[in-house]
């Protein structure tokens, strides 16, 4: 039976951590783009109602729906105001769980590779050895013919 190597314990846990991290980061990512596509839309909003009163050019205008139109298109601009610190906090909270992820990825990468200098020392401990064992078959051998 062979013996477990505890850094294959460590390598399933970093894969874990690294799967969560990208798990995290998906998230943050699709909040991010829903934001964005509110703000898009937001926009969009407001200058089609901007177009909309521009239609209206040269017609009479009552003062009171004047200043429902200035006020409304304030709410609008309050909004996208709000909607762009959204998506910069989004945003940010994106870096962060893109650099977590990284940091998850290198710890990852760094435990394969002990794995794989661990691997390639014990390969070439095992050539040494039948090579030995060659040796000491080779020096018998040697041995017993010229002693007969």
């Amino acid at each position: 039976m062979a013996k477990h190597d505890p850094l294959e314990t460590v390598l399933k846990l970093a894969l874990d951590a690294e799967e969560a991290a990208a798990t995290q980061l998906r998230g943050v990512q699709l909040t991010l783009n829903k934001c964005r596509q509110q703000l898009d839309a937001l926009r969009q909003y407001r200058l089609d109602y901007m177009k909309q009163m521009e239609g209206k050019q040269g017609q009479v205008i009552a003062a009171s729906s004047y200043h429902q139109f200035h006020q409304f298109i304030r709410q609008i601009d309050e909004a996208i105001d709000k909607q762009v610190f959204a998506v910069a906090e989004t945003d940010k909270q994106r870096v962060k769980a893109q650099e977590y992820w990284q940091g998850k990825q290198q710890k990852r990468k760094a435990v394969e590779l002990l794995l794989s200098h661990k691997a390639e020392a014990k390969q070439k401990f095992e050539v040494k050895q039948e090579q030995k064992m060659i040796d000491e078959f080779a020096s018998q051998q040697f041995f017993r013919q010229s002693t007969r």
